[in-house]
C-alpha cells in the first residue's frame, strides 16, 4: 500500500487507515483481529481509534492485539480525546485537565506508554484555545504522544491552532487534522483542505463512504442487518438518505457498472486520491467486509470519471 507523508512532518501513513469505531461493540475481539490481520497483510500501517469509541473498548481491543498480532513499532496508532457521553448526552471538554486525564486512560487501555498521534476530537467553545493546545504540548514533550493533531475543526480553527503552535519551537507542531469527506459531503473543499495544506498539516478523511451509503446498500431502504438499522447509528445515516444523496449514489452506481468496479471501490478511490488527502479511514464490522473494501487498492479512477463525479456531486 502506498505511504504518504503527513503534512510537513516526518510521519508516513498508509493511504488507507483502519477505523475502529465499532470495535468492542459491534465488532468483537475475534473479528477485530481478523480485520487487523487483513489490513496489515495489505500493507496498511495506520490504525485510528478514540477514547469515546465503545466507551474505551475500541482502545482495549487494540491494546490486546499489541504483541500478539503485531509489534508496537509496526503500526501507527492514533487516538482522540475531548468528547464523552454523560447520561447519553454528548459532551465536549477540551480543557487541559480533562484531556491529559483522558490521555492517560487511553494509554492504559492501549497497554502502551505512548501513542503515535494524539488528536483533539472537537473544538471546544467553552475552553480557551491556549488551554487546549497546552495539553498537546504536554503530551508531546513528555513523550506520551509522538505527534499531535486535531479533528473536526473548521478552516479558521485549523489556521489559528496551527499558527499558535508554529509560533514557538517549544510547542508541539500540528501533524494531522481529521474531518469528514466523501462524495456526499465535500464541505472540506471550501476551506479546510486549503488551510491544512497551507499550515503543513496532513489531512485524514473519515466516513469516505458516507457511513456506508455510497456502497449502494441503502438504495432500496435500510437493510435490517445494516448499521443504519441499529438504534445507536441510525441518526448518522438519515442525513444521507435525501434526494440529493440518492442522485449521487445512483451516479456512482452507474459509473461503477461502466468501469467494472463496485460502487464502494469508486467512491473510496475518489476520496483516497483526492488532492490534499493523506489517508482515508475505512471501517467494517467483519474481516470479510474489510477484505472487500481493500480491493480498492487494485484500482485508480480514470481522470475523466473523476471529473464526472466531481460535477455530479458539486451541488
Amino acid at each position: 500500500m502506498e505511504m504518504r507523508r503527513a503534512g510537513t512532518s516526518g510521519l508516513t501513513l498508509s493511504r488507507l487507515g483502519l477505523g475502529t469505531m465499532t470495535w468492542g461493540r459491534d465488532t468483537d475481539e475475534i473479528e477485530a483481529a481478523d480485520q487487523c490481520r487483513a489490513f496489515l497483510d495489505a500493507g496498511g500501517n495506520f490504525i485510528d481509534t478514540a477514547s469515546t469509541y465503545g466507551d474505551g473498548d475500541s482502545e482495549r481491543v487494540i491494546g490486546g492485539l499489541v504483541g500478539s498480532l503485531f509489534n508496537r513499532d509496526e503500526v501507527v496508532i492514533a487516538t482522540k480525546a475531548g468528547i464523552g457521553f454523560s447520561d447519553g448526552v454528548r459532551r465536549i471538554d477540551a480543557s487541559r485537565h480533562s484531556l491529559i486525564a483522558e490521555l492517560d486512560r487511553s494509554l492504559s487501555r492501549l497497554g502502551s506508554d505512548f501513542v503515535d498521534i494524539w488528536q483533539i476530537h472537537a473544538w471546544d467553545d467553552a475552553t480557551p484555545l491556549d488551554d487546549t493546545l497546552s495539553a498537546l504540548d504536554y503530551a508531546y514533550t513528555t513523550g506520551r504522544a509522538r505527534y499531535v493533531g486535531i479533528s473536526n475543526y473548521s478552516g479558521w480553527q485549523i489556521a489559528r491552532a496551527a499558527t499558535k503552535q508554529q509560533s514557538n519551537s517549544m510547542k508541539a507542531p500540528l501533524t494531522t487534522v481529521q474531518n469528514e469527506y466523501s462524495l456526499l459531503n465535500r464541505e472540506v473543499e471550501i476551506e479546510i483542505l486549503d488551510a491544512a495544506q497551507e499550515c503543513g498539516v496532513g489531512f485524514l478523511a473519515w466516513a469516505p463512504l458516507a457511513r456506508g451509503v455510497l456502497t449502494g446498500k441503502y438504495r432500496k431502504g435500510v437493510p435490517s442487518d445494516s448499521r443504519g438499522a441499529a438504534p445507536h447509528f441510525a441518526k448518522h445515516i438519515e442525513p444521507y438518505l435525501d434526494n440529493r444523496s440518492s442522485r449521487i449514489v445512483e451516479a456512482v452506481a452507474v459509473a461503477a457498472e461502466g468501469l467494472g468496479y463496485s460502487p464502494l471501490e469508486v467512491a473510496l478511490a475518489w476520496v483516497r486520491d483526492a488532492p490534499g488527502v493523506t489517508s482515508a479511514l475505512i471501517g467494517a464490522r467483519t474481516g470479510a467486509q474489510l477484505r472487500g473494501i481493500l480491493t480498492v487498492e487494485q484500482i485508480t479512477l480514470p481522470d475523466k470519471m473523476r471529473q464526472v463525479l466531481n460535477e455530479v456531486s458539486a451541488n
